[in-house]
């Protein structure tokens, strides 16, 4: 016995799945906590970039405290060895991403 027809015609069954990929969408940016996107393409969405901006900014913050933590309990030998070099070297480019970071923040 063939299974009965859940949408009357193709341009319903697609007008279901678009709904379905939209509603999916805006799932994944509420669980991100991004708003979304202004109705019209166009518009920019500073909203919700700042948003995304702020969040990583957190990120990275939190990772470069915790560099500097990793680097001030090494050991003094190590801390001027080439390894410590290569980590100050490390933490000065996080500190200036973060820096540019800040500025894109609004």
């Amino acid at each position: 016995m063939p299974q009965q027809r859940k949408y009357n015609t193709n341009a319903a069954r697609q007008e279901a799945y678009r709904a379905r990929r939209e509603q999916s969408r805006r799932s994944a940016l509420a669980a991100k906590g991004l708003p979304s996107l202004p109705a019209i393409a166009t518009l920019p969405g500073w909203s919700r970039w700042n948003a995304s901006f702020t969040a990583a900014h957190a990120l990275i913050a939190d990772s470069l405290s915790q560099m500097q933590s990793y680097f001030d309990d090494r050991s003094e030998s190590w801390q001027e060895s080439e390894r410590g070099e290569d980590h100050q070297e490390r933490i000065a480019s996080v500190e200036a991403a973060l820096e540019v970071l800040t500025e894109l923040i609004r």
